[in-house]
């Protein structure tokens, strides 16, 4: 909603000379922010400290010395009533600052205005979230967390930004793994929609993080993951797993038969994936059982795959290749927040079996050494393959990792 001139003439003239004195813009101002404001031209407004010539210039509109004090003060129903006696403004005041200044927006519809906006430019996440169930705690949370009136600015962009999140969002996962220029290429009209910094990424990345559950981090190398968490590949070199005794290609059968640990790249497993050969697979969160494996059996040892912490992208990559090839799963981790908080984050991804990762398994570790272990820290996390686990180590507050065990889970792999 606008004030704009009044239907009474005003003389422009008389009007520039008199209130459009550079000695009164102070004046012209504080009366045009209270029309902004909805509020009533009556009363004083004040300027500290002014300058010998806005003290002449409001004695030439008042016909008075307006006080010598530090400060100079005028009433504003005073100047109203000159202007409506000299003629210059019969309207008052009002029309004569809309008259120097240009129609005047009132702030109270034009803020409701733009929060309506505001609000309609999140319609295509909202939509988004009612297809997309996983989404719809980060929709809300989008809304109320700033993120993207930052990095829109107004509700125009932010409606724009916000409709190709949408479609790059439900795009994804992308199974088989996709290179991310090319998605967003195919997807977005252009191959750098994507790049690290872009609004755009940063918004998308956001919401892959609500889709597959990948961890809260910073870095390159922990954007590069994210991505790969969604099938969106920035590096098929850099991604990589850890694996002892698959076999299923030349080089690995080779690796097998000298019983070495083999470092599969992500180009790897995308090209040439190993064929299906062994009925189960175990699966370590840490290396060094791996590499206690490898030391103490050699060939002999069952097949293993190691995370090395959080699931990579090559490693999501080949467990569901194995999965879906008929492969038995069974995971163990570290018995503490942090392992369990791996452990839900691969059977969001790839179905397993717990491998002595369970509450009994986890109370028969803390009996065996309880005085020598550390106390747990951190956030308690959820365990849904047994939701008994969560409770043993709140009970017990201990932290049992890998290595702590690694006799018992050798035993598992002779």
């Amino acid at each position: 909603m606008e004030l704009t001139p009044a239907a009474a003439p005003v003389d422009h003239a008389r009007l520039r000379r008199l209130l459009g004195d550079p000695g009164l813009s102070w004046l012209v101002d504080r009366a045009r922010r209270r029309l902004e404001r909805e509020q009533p031209l009556t009363g004083p407004v004040s300027l500290s400290a002014p300058t010998a010539s806005q003290r002449a210039s409001a004695e030439r509109l008042l016909g008075r010395s307006p006080g010598s004090g530090r400060s100079l003060s005028v009433r504003l129903d005073e100047v109203d009533a000159v202007l409506r006696r000299s003629g210059i403004s019969p309207g008052g005041l009002a029309p004569a600052v809309v008259a120097l200044t240009g129609p005047i927006v009132l702030l109270g519809p034009a803020r409701e205005a733009q929060e309506r906006a505001w609000q309609e430019a999140y319609a295509p996440i909202d939509a988004l979230a009612d297809q997309v169930p996983a989404l719809a705690a980060w929709a809300a949370r989008l809304r109320g967390d700033g993120l993207v009136r930052r990095l829109a600015g107004g509700p125009a962009a932010a409606r724009a930004l916000l409709g190709q999140a949408a479609v790059a969002l439900g795009s994804l996962p992308v199974d088989p793994p996709s290179s991310l220029p090319a998605f967003a290429a195919r997807r977005l009209g252009s191959a750098h929609a994507l790049d690290d910094g872009a609004p755009l990424a940063t918004i998308t990345l956001s919401g892959i993080r609500a889709l597959t559950g990948f961890p809260d981090g910073t870095g390159a190398a922990w954007r590069r993951e994210a991505w790969a968490s969604a099938g969106l590949l920035r590096d098929e070199l850099s991604s990589t797993v850890l694996t002892l005794n698959l076999r299923g290609t030349p080089a690995l059968d080779w690796m097998a038969d000298a019983g070495e640990p083999s470092v599969l790249t992500l180009r790897q497993l995308i090209r040439r994936p190993p064929a299906p050969a062994a009925p189960a697979v175990r699966i370590c969160e840490n290396p060094a059982v791996l590499a206690a494996a490898a030391e103490a059996y050699g060939p002999r040892s069952a097949p293993l795959v190691c995370l090395q912490g959080q699931p990579s992208a090559a490693a999501l990559v080949l467990l569901r290749h194995l999965h879906e090839g008929g492969a038995a799963l069974h995971y163990h981790g570290d018995f503490d927040w942090g392992g369990l908080r791996i452990a839900s984050a691969l059977l969001r991804r790839v179905p397993w079996r717990p491998w002595r990762y369970t509450a009994a398994d986890y109370r028969a570790a803390a009996m065996a050494d309880a005085d020598g272990l550390p106390p747990l820290a951190g956030q308690p996390a959820e365990a849904p393959w047994e939701p008994a686990l969560r409770e043993a180590l709140l009970e017990l507050g201990v932290r049992v990792e890998e290595e702590t065990v690694l006799d018992v889970l050798l035993s598992d792999l002779a």
